[in-house]
């Protein structure tokens, strides 16, 4: 960077990471806004923004005050400093709160009523006959679970934990003195937050949630007080943790301490009941330490990840987006093994729109296939009961050796990857927890399988986890492959993963944190050279996120150089789009749609000389210097015009793409005389297509029968 001109290293040309993450949950907001959608898919986008804003803040701005308790005030490369961010994360988050709340009241709940389904808000405007069936289930359900807590000189200031729903009240002992003490319940989670009120068939729907039952019956609790006032508050605690892994003897251990700390963690937003009794809230102020900036005062029920709950209610089918079931993958709709299947050449995974389960039978079939010697995996988040975890499980107890690589360190799934990872070493699988300071992210599955000509290595490389249940939900893509030098590249991945041996050179892949930043940022001068050539010049970049300084300074040379760059970023971009003498040549979208967008793609156009490469990391400092990350080639020309068709069809989706403007905020593409393209909706239209020719084409040769032509690049 020493020879790059200084303009592009300004902190005016850039946008801070945590307000541009805010512009997305705008995006994910804007879609909960979306009268053209069906009313509980608007339901579900609301929920999804209330559940990314609890992350937001207990990683991301816990991170910040971390950052000003310890004076740290070195500046982002947008210029600001810990302290500043804050303030105006502030600002932006209480507009957004302020927004989510007035789209369910003004908007979700007249909609839900007009059809069908009455949200009853407060739980004095039940009648008499539902007053008594809640008081009734209140008795019978609610009550044995309950604990009451009154604080007085004898009993401290309770304990609160992380993200639970409570009850605050103001209470004064009756037939006593003025003195007024504090008390709160928990809500409990182990109950459903949505009760739903009896109805005869034909009638109008209606619920009521858990808080407002509890609420009409606080009095229950507390008999010898009168309750003066009770509303519903909720906590948001710092869950971000830092572990000295040199020092820590065995990480296992010292992650499921730091997991417990987690619900203690300082204090970093509190939600609570819009007019809260003012005397009500000065003493969880000063009890919690908060600040006035850190209190949401809320017009509606805290948490709204409720909605998801609603949402999932039975009997409302036509007021949500029909079900998309994964088609089946062309190139493995024969008779044949994956095997078999893979080495006819590489097979080329669309995931949600072909299903999963092409992965979950590689290693199903590996696991129980005789000639299978080894099986080595990366693990960064699964599901709650995996197919995969019980393959390998068995693989290991059929004598083979398993090696897995399980990422105690992914955020919020490090309690469930403990559990994976006592299992999995329970079965006799050797489980490796990384390297020292790195998180491994990459997604890579190696079998080793003894053949007639020798040992052979199949490999999946992919581009999102080895989670079948989100693999129903986000955009992924992988490759199946047994090229030899990807299958080598494979071995010395996991050698350097269990061993800490680095190979002396790479054939295919591209690793970081060793050389995966150096790579990208020679294809972007690559590009840059060949635009001041004359020579055709362009990039099209999809990922999750762009806050990489280095990486955004060399696109803006490439812009200024003439190259065409589309960058299709679903959440957080620093770099500022289509500004003059800067970024003119840089287009910037965000798709927001059913499918959470998760696949990374690069394309770079090499003067007509198409490169391909797919991987798992976005361009962010974490991702290139601080993970174990992969990025691979796409060389077979047919399956590279698939993924080339799936960047195209993005850049032409005009229904759920938000284009970045110059001044930073985003807006949609109009529409007017255009034909509308919705991309995933194409997506899925394509899979269901491409399966039903194979399936005819089947049907067409009869009993002729053909034999699997192997490809002979990928003999050793």
């Amino acid at each position: 960077m020493a020879d790059m001109d200084e303009k592009y290293l300004e902190p005016e040309n850039y946008v801070n990471r945590e307000l541009s993450w805010l512009e997305f949950n705008y995006r994910v907001l804007s879609e909960a806004r979306d009268k053209t959608l069906p009313l509980f898919e608007r339901l579900k986008f609301l929920s999804i923004t209330a559940s990314n804003l609890d992350e937001f803040f207990m990683v991301r701005v816990a991170s910040l005050k971390d950052m000003v308790h310890a004076k740290y005030n070195k500046a982002d490369i947008a210029g600001l400093k810990p302290g500043e961010q804050l303030e105006k994360i502030a600002v932006k988050t209480h507009e957004l709160v302020g927004l989510q709340y007035s789209t369910y009241n003004r908007s979700l709940l007249p909609a839900l009523k007009q059809n069908g389904l009455l949200v009853i808000t407060s739980h004095e405007n039940l009648d008499k006959k539902d007053g008594e069936f809640v008081d009734k289930y209140f008795k019978e359900n609610v009550y044995p679970v309950l604990t009451p807590m009154a604080v007085d000189s004898s009993r401290p200031f309770p304990l609160v934990r992380n993200k639970t729903l409570n009850i605050a009240a103001l209470v004064q002992k009756k037939d006593e003195d003025d003195t007024i003490d504090f008390a709160m319940v928990q809500v409990p989670g182990v109950l459903p937050r949505i009760v739903e009120l009896p109805r005869e068939e034909g009638e109008e729907r209606a619920v009521i949630l858990l808080e407002e039952v509890i609420e009409r019956n606080i009095q229950s609790l507390f008999l010898n007080y009168n309750i003066i006032t009770a509303h519903p508050f909720r906590i948001m605690r710092n869950a971000d943790f830092s572990i000295d892994e040199d020092e820590a003897e065995d990480l296992l251990i010292e992650i499921e301490k730091q997991l417990k700390k987690r619900q203690w963690g300082e204090v970093i937003r509190l939600e609570i009941e819009e007019k809260v009794d003012k005397r009500l809230l000065k003493i969880l102020k000063k009890e919690l330490h908060m600040s006035s900036s850190d209190i949401f005062e809320i017009a509606g029920p805290l948490d709204l990840t409720v909605l998801m709950k609603m949402y999932g209610l039975e009997g409302f089918d036509s007021l949500k987006a029909s079900k998309y079931t994964p088609q089946p993958v062309p190139a493995l709709m024969n008779e044949d093994d994956i095997f078999t299947n893979m080495r006819k050449g590489d097979i080329f995974l669309h995931h949600p729109y072909q299903t999963f389960d092409p992965v979950v039978n590689f290693v199903k079939t590996a696991a129980r296939d005789p000639q299978v010697l080894a099986i080595k995996q990366t693990l960064y988040r699964v599901s709650g009961n995996s197919p995969i975890i019980a393959a390998l499980a068995e693989a290991a107890d059929n004598g083979k050796q398993v090696s897995v690589l399980v990422e105690l360190k992914a955020r919020f799934d490090e309690e469930n990857n403990i559990i994976w990872a006592r299992k999995l070493e329970k079965a006799g699988c050797h489980v490796i927890y990384g390297l020292v300071g790195l998180k491994t992210h990459s997604k890579i599955t190696l079998v080793v399988r003894r053949e007639e000509d020798g040992i052979r290595r199949y490999v999946h490389l992919g581009t999102g986890n080895y989670n079948d249940s989100t693999a129903r939900l986000y955009t992924d893509c992988g490759i199946m492959t047994c090229h030899p030098q990807i299958g080598e590249d494979a071995t010395a991945v996991f050698n350097m993963l269990s061993g800490y041996s680095e190979p002396l050179s790479w054939n295919k892949l591209i690793v970081a944190p060793l050389w995966l930043r150096e790579r990208f940022l020679k294809l972007i001068r690559r590009e840059t050279a060949h635009a001041r050539a004359g020579k055709s010049a362009r990039i099209i970049a999809k990922m999750n996120s762009l806050c990489d300084k280095k990486v955004i300074a060399s696109l803006y040379e490439a812009s200024c150089a003439g190259v065409e760059i589309d960058m299709i970023i679903r959440g957080i971009c620093c770099l500022k789009a289509g500004v003059p003498g800067l970024s003119e040549n840089i287009k910037v979208r965000s798709i927001v749609g059913n499918f959470l967008e998760h696949s990374r793609i690069f394309y770079f156009e090499n003067d007509g000389s198409k490169e391909v490469y797919m991987g798992s990391a976005d361009w962010m400092p974490r991702n290139l210097d601080k993970r174990v990350e992969i990025a691979f080639p796409v060389e077979d020309e047919s399956l590279k015009e698939e993924v080339i068709h799936i960047l195209t069809t993005e850049l032409e989706d005009n229904v759920k793409a938000h284009l970045l403007q110059p001044d930073g905020s985003y807006e949609k593409e109009d529409r007017r005389g255009k034909v509308s393209v919705n991309s995933q909706d194409q997506f899925c239209q394509e899979a269901v297509e491409k399966a039903r020719q194979q399936l005819e084409g089947q049907e067409t040769v009869n009993d002729r029968v053909f034999i699997p032509v192997e490809n002979p690049a990928y003999k050793k």
